[in-house]
């Protein structure tokens, strides 16, 4: 089956345990229509770049997904009917990285940054 990566963005005002209530409610749907989820992550409440549905923050959430194209698609049509997603991207990978993505690794774990100067 596809490798799927999904980012989704729900509403600043759900509870961090209502935005990882969506979490469980998507992986449930491609469940059920035959995919699996290999892994999700919760990053938490980020500033976004530009203000989504009077929105200047948002609950972000990282799905890695292994489903049929039937599978997503359904998924997608959800999230873009839920009221409480505003954002949805989803990415056809060769394969998923090896590890925590880069918005979980902490700051000194990451490489190819600059020194910073005193």
């Amino acid at each position: 089956m596809p490798l799927y990566e999904h980012v989704f963005i729900s509403r600043q005002d759900l509870s961090n345990a209502q935005a990882e209530s969506l979490v469980e409610h998507f992986s449930t749907v491609l469940s059920d229509n035959g995919g699996s989820v290999v892994e999700s992550e919760y990053w938490g409440v980020k500033t976004m770049a530009y203000k989504i549905n009077k929105n200047r923050k948002g609950h972000y959430a990282f799905l890695k997904t292994d489903a049929p194209s039937s599978a997503v698609q359904e998924m997608e049509r959800l999230m873009r009917l839920h009221d409480d997603v505003m954002r949805v991207l989803t990415i056809k990978v060769d394969d998923h990285a090896e590890g925590p993505s880069i918005q979980m690794q902490k700051r000194d774990e990451r490489d190819n940054r600059r020194e910073r100067r005193n």
